[in-house]
């Protein structure tokens, strides 16, 4: 049978940090974090990554048929999971090779672009949620849209709610994902120096950070009451483990992934995670818990990230790398590209689900509909997603080739005047 490792080794992200050479018995041991061949697409990572935009986008509409083909009914995890470890391992790969190039000051200059263009996108998603929720309860005099979807204090005094919208305190339904990977991001200069220096040891900070925030019941306070979806705090652990993964810590743990004693606790987890939210749908089955064994794990709380949660993220993704290795041909099938094409445009796709998701919740609450209307409603959302994706990329294709052109016009007429 064929290793996680060795299923695990091969090229990574465009644009990452360049492998040293290793010989053919190291190399086999090579787990899927070990810095990659400049150059080459990682389409794993853009692939789940545009699955977890599409899972969250149907998660946020009412339930529906789709909805049972989300994660989160068969565990203790969700997509959330899914993005922030994706986004800590790319992160890390990208602004891990400009700080191994160019050094800590310029990689940090790199960094706070790329969150100034976050801020920006929240920002503006904001404006337009708003727009959006506000023209829909106006118009079809139905206050309990703003109601429901947490602006009603934005409508009672907007400029203190907007000041405490652009320092990330308020937010309406939905738009708690963004100010989570902004916070994070932050940070990530920071997370990428001491890896250089510790990584290991960053980690175990990490794990530190989060034991702390669990164990003293630390937060961020929201407005105008409550506190953060995410805790930042707590999902920082999600966003490091990802980070370290990309710089080299799966290989540090090869012998963990290469034991098949791995692949069956991760089977057994997942398994034992699904007969218990077999309970939460069917209550017929409750008397099968334990009380004891109920009141240990509930409630599995998502805004600190709860352990189950994380060793339920982990168990995934170690079946994960196993089953679909980077060289599995279906990575490029025409039927897979609509999620990598997506996962490749994840900032623009996740703020066009946002609105999307709302369209639907409105569409549903106005017009009745069974399951054929759902159905059709969420179809719809992923359709649109994919084609404003390919539009996306179908547009920088042809930026990109007509700057080619421009530079060999450019070089010719050198050449020529030489």
């Amino acid at each position: 049978m064929t290793s996680i490792v060795n299923r695990l080794g091969g090229p990574e992200l465009a644009g990452t940090v360049e492998s040293p050479a290793l010989a053919p018995e190291a190399a086999a041991a090579v787990p899927a974090a070990a810095l990659p061949a400049t150059g080459e697409r990682e389409l794993r990572l853009d692939l789940f990554r545009g699955l977890a935009l599409w899972l969250i986008f149907v998660d946020h509409l009412p339930p529906n048929l789709l909805t049972w083909f989300t994660i989160r009914n068969y565990g203790f995890s969700d997509a959330t999971e899914i993005f922030i470890f994706i986004s800590g391992y790319t992160a890390a790969f990208v602004y891990g090779r400009a700080m191994q190039e160019a050094g800590f000051v310029v990689a940090t200059a790199r960094i706070l672009r790329r969150v100034w263009q976050i801020y920006v996108a929240h920002v503006f998603l904001f404006t337009i949620f708003l727009a959006e929720i506000s023209y829909v309860a106006t118009s079809f005099e139905n206050p309990l849209y703003t109601e429901e979807m947490g602006i009603m204090d934005f409508l009672k005094q907007p400029d203190v709610t907007i000041v405490q919208a652009l320092i990330l305190r308020f937010r309406p339904v939905n738009m708690d994902v963004l100010p989570l990977y902004i916070m994070l991001m932050l940070f990530l200069p920071v997370i990428l120096w001491l890896m250089r220096w510790k990584a290991d040891l960053t980690l175990a900070l990490a794990v530190v950070i989060y034991a702390v925030t669990w164990q003293f019941d630390l937060y961020l306070s929201a407005y105008p009451n409550g506190v953060w979806a995410f805790n930042p705090l707590a999902w920082q652990l999600l966003f490091v483990f990802g980070a370290w993964c990309a710089l080299g810590g799966a290989r540090r743990m090869s012998r963990i992934l290469n034991s098949p004693i791995t692949l069956w606790i991760s089977f057994a987890y997942l398994l034992a995670a699904f007969f218990v939210t077999l309970t939460w749908y069917i209550p017929q089955l409750g008397h099968l818990m334990p009380r004891r064994l109920e009141q240990w794990m509930y409630p599995i709380d998502k805004t600190d990230l709860d352990v189950l949660r994380f060793a339920h993220f982990l168990a995934l993704a170690a079946l994960t790398v196993y089953f679909l290795p980077r060289t599995w041909p279906g990575l490029k099938s025409a039927w897979l590209r609509p999620l990598i094409v997506c996962g490749q445009h994840s900032l623009e796709i996740f703020c066009l689900g946002v609105f999307l998701a709302f369209a639907g919740h409105f569409i549903l609450a106005e017009v009745s509909g069974g399951a054929v209307m759902h159905a059709l409603i969420s179809l719809s959302g992923i359709l649109i997603m994919w084609g404003v994706a390919s539009l996306i990329s179908w547009y920088k294709h042809e930026a990109d080739k007509g700057a080619t052109r421009k530079a060999v016009r450019s070089n010719a007429d050198l050449a020529g005047g030489g």
